[in-house]
């Protein structure tokens, strides 16, 4: 064989899939564009993937490989991702072959050319086209959010829920009394101040103040004071107290807090003409006359101003008051308690909410430098720009000739023109000491000091100033609550560089203010630095406890026009993180500005604000007033206009989020329902219903649903615009997740309250056009169906308690006549059992809505899937107490105690020689799916719980009635179908197990069940208790989408992630386990099988195993047993990895057994008789005890029911049960579905729709599919009466079929093609006969009598089959190797023989020799067989016998693992 080829990986496609190399088709990359399940196929494997390989190498032996090797056409606005790994591809050994390469042991044609691929594919399956095609495109099924979670919305995470962003208690500093204790001239006793020393008082020296006195200089400081402190807030009252005197400090600090009230005052102390403050905290102020100095305590200062206050103390030894204030607090505490106990009613003050900062420590005095001011701290605080400017000059160590003006750098400009130099260097200052608190304090303490109050605000947003000015002084400033040290922050840096630069440029702008020159201001480029910091967080990978350093910067940005468009896009980056990221910027104070940017006409701006919206409205609604204020949800409802201009590609995926800001809105808000209730949104949603996006018609549906939710206006707008009628037209819609929003839409649409005959007449309709949608395949649809099943219910209460009697009366009398014929069966004198008359009365309710409704709502009771099925016997349970509480109540007893006494009857009916058989049960209405047995009925689930509910609870009843007594009810045999093949012998046409004797089944249920992701199973009391109508939770589920990342790839597909690395690993396991398998097929095709390489012990854990399925990398074995059980073993170990219940009801038995997306994580596919399939995850692993969190890793969920649905609801009760089939279409996502019906139904299972029934053209059943899985048009029935008949699902379904053979006569075992190698197509029929065929001939190619015993020694395979076999003998399983020329039978006697495909035998395997007993052991049946995908291993289950048996080829190596 030729080298194996390095083969390069090609580029990511979108569209959700699992993209390959077009070189390798094990190579592959999770891209996940998709709109969170919503329309957009998931990634999927090939179903061709087996003959990929095979094609592949065809394609590379024929000079294709450059052809198949192209890169897929990248698709634009989507990132190239690539796996740099290479990987080796190896040949397979059959197809076409270069010359130079060894043919020998290849078989030959008639006419001795190379074997050629059959039915013509040769030339198809070899284009480059087809290959590029098959090998660069493959997807998952059944991974969408609505599989993982069921429709129930995901657990809160406790990092982001419950968190008020919003300031309740925010307050105002209304009132400031300014208190400036100088005493111009006279030094204080305790202070000696150096020569020279600070002088500036508010930038004012005091000594040379013009206007004559001290007092005049005086004014002139409190009144610069007021103005410094305007600067920071114009709304608070200022009032300055020059040297005042204690009852002038006093009479202030009452007035001030009673004029207050409960908002927050300023107290601003300048002791810098007065002594220290004591020990104790004592300020001090003057005597009237000013001779003396009076003390005043803390105390009385706080009965004075009360709380809540901010306190600003600029006096040496500041500490001192800073240090004693709460001891003085909480005396004023205490007392408070003790008045409030001796008296509830009297009033009481508030001391706890107090502010203060402090200049300098307990022991430290205030800076000298007679270079900086003498109130130091007040500039700082006051006037930040101005001292940071003076204090960068005099760090500054090279010697620079700056003009001071008024003590003060002169920088042009406003503080409030940000174009400005001087507002520039205010907006940075703003923006940097914003970010020093977000990135040090505590989340709760930076909203309480930055964002509570306006005020508060300002001046602790400067005393971090001053904290690094002061200290760099020898001052250490202080404050209550206490900051951590920011004064080495790094963004100081940014602040100095800015400063430089605006100082760099100041004598040019003062030359341009003189008019000397032209100069144009070069702006400072912090923010444009600051932004390309924060995009490098976002690229780096956030994670939630790595809050970003530039959010408060990014807040800043926005109030640049220049700057906004960018900060926005990297705001809503960071908001797609996650809640946690939304509350992050809430919390920062980001909503204020968002609002203010509705009133914004700038079109760039509209998809990052509606972005931006959508992800807030997500995590909280409550913004709805904010929206309402100047009419803000306009700004979204014109976004939905389908005409609008919305510069964006994905403009669709934006009105969608518009959608869901309004339904939003309108959520439990009846304001905002009367203000979208016009025509003009109407239109435009019915307009988005066309729309091919699934996002905005899912949120389109529930933004109708929120508008008339309750609102009878918007309901009859709805009926007058045909918004109702066109809502019924997405019952056909593709995506499973619009269909849920179309009838959560029309639940809320029912209850207009006047019922009127026009509104009944309405509703009516609404249902019936619904009704189907009970066999939807989607669990989210079903679920969404009984919600209004539910509302239908509790609105027409009367009609269905009517309904439910005469249901109850139809019960009656079918369990009569069952057991009156089971009666006469057993004892022949045709005497039914006595019960309470009854006669079947004209059924008042027969053909109405109400019943057939009724009918659906009883058979969904009985669903496959565990909470619809819960869901609607609580419809079945409310409605039957409804019953009995009604006028009807007399009637009804007696009618359900009737029903319970003939339940109880059956049993005892039963004919002794009537039971199942042993592998395959005798049909009974249990293989009906389209409703439960009658016998057993619908009501039966509830009815005992009525009947204690109404008579108490009887002994009669046994705890083993369990509902399975009717399961046990055996019909007469039908007669034969009328037909030509009806004239042959019975046993032709029956299955090859009812010659076998028949022995009871065992007991159902033994193993555990597993259940669906979020299930809760209600309890006796709970379901007691059930109300009507039942919540949806589509709203909450759907609305999750807006909380999760949308602009960067999931974990999973994110390069380096844990996944990630898990699919890169799974993906080289295998390419291995491929190449070290195909070398062998050769090999294989001319060796014995009879070697045994494993046994597996009581396999299905004492049940007999009948269906295995091997996985094609992982080393697991599944089996299903003859009832429920399926178990899971790694045939390596070997051990048992997992046993579970498939759950199917009595009687019903699995027969469909599949792996899917086997290409990565593995799902289990079950089929039973019912009708009924069922997806499994986590099938390795056993049921846990209690139900997981939903926001629990998926490996700790052990296995779990990932979907349910009836595939088929016609079951035809038949003698000849062939269960149901299942032919499982990877590459195509279909699962055709057949059995005991007249109808192929062909399932799309990322549609979770029946797309076509197929007519199967025959009155047999279907007794075994096999389809072209690589291309997916072909697939081929085999029947009981032993017809083979091809389909092509190109065609129309009444002209699909386009062969058929008849060359067999009796029940077809098996049909079966391959999917690699040569493709070939084998049947085998209960007789022995294998027939080999060509689609394009109308006769077989081969025939090989399969059970016949051919006269080789052991050692010596290679003869021709010749000679007989056992007489009546039949064939019981058929199994084909996909790629290996091999094929093997299993009969009823003479175990296991294997064939090559040109008639050769390969030896045979008899369960009656070696390992599985002594010569006498007796011959006994196969139940089942199964070959290994790839490698050469087969697997063998013995009736009789619990183990299965691992056989593998004589002399071939075991190349398989993990």
């Amino acid at each position: 064989m030729a080298a194996p080829t390095n083969l390069q990986n090609g580029e990511v496609k979108p569209g959700s899939r699992l993209e390959r190399s077009p070189a390798s088709p094990s190579m592959y990359n999770m891209e996940q564009n998709q709109l969170n399940g919503m329309g957009r196929l998931r990634p999927r494997t090939s179903a061709g993937m087996n003959g990929a390989y095979d094609e592949l190498y065809r394609s590379q032996l024929n000079g294709n490989v450059e052809a198949a090797s192209r890169d897929p056409s990248p698709v634009p606005n989507r990132p190239r991702s690539t796996i740099t790994p290479n990987l080796n591809r190896a040949r397979s050994d059959l197809g076409p072959r270069q010359d130079n390469e060894d043919t020998e042991g290849e078989p030959e044609s008639r006419d001795g050319a190379a074997w050629k691929m059959r039915h013509g594919w040769e030339d198809e399956h070899t284009s480059s086209e087809y290959l590029s095609l098959l090998t660069s495109t493959f997807y998952m099924y059944f991974t969408d959010k609505r599989h993982d979670t069921c429709g129930i919305p995901r657990s809160s995470s406790p990092s982001w829920p419950n968190q008020d962003w919003r300031m309740k208690d925010r307050l105002k500093t209304v009132s400031a009394a300014l208190a400036i204790c100088l005493n111009i001239g006279v030094d204080p006793p305790d202070v000696v101040k150096t020569n020279p020393c600070a002088k500036l008082e508010s930038w004012i020296d005091p000594t040379t103040s013009t206007g004559g006195p001290s007092s005049k200089a005086l004014e002139q400081i409190g009144k610069r004071l007021q103005e410094q402190y305007e600067t920071l807030s114009l709304r608070t009252r200022y009032k300055q107290y020059l040297d005042p005197s204690v009852e002038d400090t006093k009479k202030f600090c009452v007035s001030m807090r009673r004029n207050a009230k409960d908002e927050r005052v300023l107290f601003h102390y300048n002791g810098h003409g007065v002594p220290l403050p004591t020990q104790s905290g004592e300020l001090w102020v003057f005597n009237k006359n000013y001779t003396q100095y009076i003390p005043v305590s803390l105390y009385d200062l706080q009965s004075w101003l009360a709380g809540p206050s901010l306190f600003v103390y600029d006096v040496s030894h500041a500490g001192n008051i800073v240090h004693n204030f709460p001891t003085f607090a909480e005396k004023h505490e205490k007392e408070q308690m003790e008045i409030k106990r001796k008296d509830p009613n009297a009033p009481i003050q508030n001391y706890g909410d107090c502010i203060q900062l402090a200049a300098c420590g307990r022991t430290e005095s205030l800076p000298t430098n007679p270079d900086l001011p003498a109130d130091l701290f007040t500039c700082c605080l006051t006037t930040p720009i101005d001292i940071a400017l003076r204090f960068f000059v005099l760090q500054n160590p090279l010697k620079q000739s700056i003009k001071i003006d008024d003590n003060k750098i002169p920088v042009p400009g406003r503080l409030q023109d940000r174009r400005s130099p001087l507002g520039e260097l205010n907006w940075i200052f703003t923006a940097i000491t914003d970010t020093i608190a977000w990135n040090v304090l505590p989340r709760n303490l930076f909203k309480k000091l930055f964002r509570q109050d306006l005020m508060v605000a300002a001046l602790f947003r400067n005393f971090l100033l001053s904290e690094r000015i002061m200290r760099a002084n020898k001052c250490s400033p202080i404050s209550s609550p206490a900051l951590p040290e920011t004064h080495h922050h790094p963004l100081w840096q940014s602040w100095d560089l800015a400063v430089e630069m605006v100082l760099s440029q100041l004598p040019f702008l003062l030359e341009q203010e003189e008019g000397k020159r032209s100069y144009d201001y070069q702006h400072s480029t912090f923010f444009a630095e600051q932004l390309t910091a924060f995009e490098v967080y976002l690229s780096s990978g956030p994670k939630e406890d790595e809050a970003p350093d530039q959010l408060p910067i990014v807040l800043q940005v926005l109030l640049s026009q220049a700057h906004r468009l960018r900060a926005l896009i990297l705001l809503s980056k960071f908001l797609d993180l996650g809640p946690w990221a939304v509350h992050l910027a809430l919390s920062i104070g980001i909503f204020p500005y968002v609002v203010k940017l509705l009133q914004s006409a700038a079109a760039e701006l509209k998809p990052v604000m509606v972005f931006i919206w959508a992800r807030i409205m997500a995590v909280d609604y409550t913004v709805q007033n904010d929206l309402l204020k100047d009419n803000g949800i306009h700004y979204f409802i014109a976004i939905l206009n389908p005409y609008s201009d919305i510069r964006v590609p994905n403009a669709t995926e934006h009105r969608a989020m518009c959608a869901f800001i309004v339904a939003t809105f309108c959520k439990n808000y009846p304001q905002g329902q009367n203000v979208c209730c016009s025509g003009e949104l109407f239109e435009y949603c019915l307009s988005n219903l066309d729309n091919e996006n699934p996002l905005l018609r899912t949120w389109t549906c529930l933004c109708f649903s929120m508008l008339w939710l309750d609102y009878p206006e918007a309901k009859w707008m709805g009926i007058r615009t045909g918004a109702c009628v066109r809502l019924c037209d997405l019952a056909f819609d593709p995506v499973p997740e619009v269909r849920a929003a179309m009838l959560h839409a029309l639940t809320n649409f029912l209850g207009i309250p006047d019922l009127t005959d026009q509104v009944a007449q309405i509703e009516e309709s609404i249902a019936a056009a619904i009704l189907f949608m009970a066999n939807d395949g989607a669990v989210l649809v079903r679920k969404e169906l009984l919600v209004l099943f539910s509302f239908f219910v509790l609105r027409y209460e009367n009609k269905f308690t009517v309904v439910a009697y005469e249901q109850l009366v139809e019960e009656k009398e079918s369990l009569l006549a069952l057991v009156f014929n089971a009666s006469v069966e057993k004892t022949g004198d045709g005497k039914a059992p006595g019960s309470r008359g009854s006669t079947i009365s004209q059924s008042v309710s027969r053909n109405s809505i109400f019943a057939s409704m009724w009918k659906q709502i009883l058979i969904l009771s009985v669903d496959p899937h565990p909470e619809v099925a819960q869901n609607a016997s609580s419809i079945v349970d409310w409605a039957h107490e409804a019953l009995i509480n009604s006028p009807m109540a007399s009637l009804a007893k007696g009618v359900i105690e009737d029903v319970l006494q003939l339940s109880q009857q059956l049993p005892t009916a039963k004919s002794k020689n009537k039971g199942p058989l042993e592998s395959i049960p005798q049909p009974s209405p249990a293989n009906a799916p389209q409703s439960p047995q009658k016998s057993q009925g619908y009501n039966s689930l509830s009815l005992r719980g009525l009947k204690n509910l109404m008579f108490g609870s009887t002994a009669s009843e046994t705890p083993g009635s369990n509902g399975n007594v009717a399961d046990k009810t055996q019909f007469s045999p039908s007669r034969p179908p009328n037909t030509p093949r009806a004239r042959a012998p019975p046993e032709w046409t029956r299955p090859p197990e009812s010659d076998e004797p028949s022995k009871p089944l065992g007991p159902y249920h033994q193993a555990p069940v597993p259940v669906s992701p979020g299930f809760r199973s209600l309890d006796t009391m709970e379901a007691g208790r059930s109300s009507l109508p039942l919540k949806s939770t589509l709203l909450d589920w759907s609305t999750e989408y807006f909380r999760e990342p949308q602009m960067r790839p999931h974990e999973p597909e994110e390069p380096g992630s844990s996944d990630y690395n898990q699919r890169l690993w799974r993906r080289s396991r295998n390419d291995r386990i491929i190449s070290s398998n195909q070398p062998l097929k050769g090999s294989a095709g001319q060796s014995r099988w009879d070697k045994v390489d494993k046994v597996l012990p009581n396999a299905t854990s004492g049940g007999q195993p009948t269906k295995m399925c091997f996985h094609q990398f992982e080393s697991h074995l599944a089996m299903v047993d003859d009832r429920d059980t399926v178990c899971v073993w790694d045939y390596n170990s070997p051990r048992l990895l997992s046993r579970f219940s498939a759950a199917n009801p009595g009687t019903s038995r699995l027969t469909t057994l599949r792996f899917i997306n086997e290409d990565d994580s593995a799902l289990l596919l079950l089929g039973s008789s019912d009708g009924v399939l069922k997806v499994f995850r986590n099938y390795d692993q056993h049921p846990t005890v209690a139900t997981p969190s939903l926001t629990a890793p998926k490996q700790d969920h052990g296995v779990e029911m990932v979907t349910s649905f009836r595939a088929l609801t016609d079951v035809v009760q038949s003698t000849k049960s062939a269960g149901v089939v299942v032919e499982w279409m990877q590459g195509q996502g279909r699962a055709l579905v057949a059995g005991d019906v007249r109808v192929i139904r062909v399932w799309n299972v990322a549609t979770e729709c029946c797309t076509v029934d197929i007519p199967a053209r025959s009155s047999s059943p279907v007794t075994s599919l096999t389809s072209d899985a690589v291309a997916g048009d072909i697939f081929v029935a085999g029947f009981g009466d032993g017809a083979i008949r091809v389909f092509d699902q190109r065609l129309r379904p009444n002209l699909a079929m386009v062969r058929l053979w008849r060359e067999h006569k009796q029940w077809i075992t098996g049909v079966h093609m391959q999917r690699g190698g040569v493709r070939e197509l084998i049947s085998g029929s209960r007789e022995g006969s294998v027939r080999l065929w060509d689609l394009r001939w109308d006769k077989s190619v081969q025939t090989i009598q399969g059970l016949r015993q051919p006269h080789v020694p052991l050692g010596q395979p290679g003869e021709k089959a010749k000679g007989g076999g056992e007489k009546d003998e039949t064939m019981r399983a058929l199994a084909v190797h996909e790629h290996a020329p091999v094929f093997c039978v299993g009969g009823s006697r003479n175990g296991v023989r294997s064939w090559n495909m040109d008639g050769t035998f390969l030896g045979s395997f008899e369960p009656g020799r070696g390992i599985l007993g002594g010569l006498g052991a007796g011959k006994r049946a196969i139940k089942g067989v199964a070959y290994h995908p790839h490698a050469m291993l087969m697997g063998v289950a013995v009736g009789g016998i619990g183990d299965v048996t691992i056989l593998g080829a004589e002399g071939v190596e075991r190349a398989v693992g993990r």
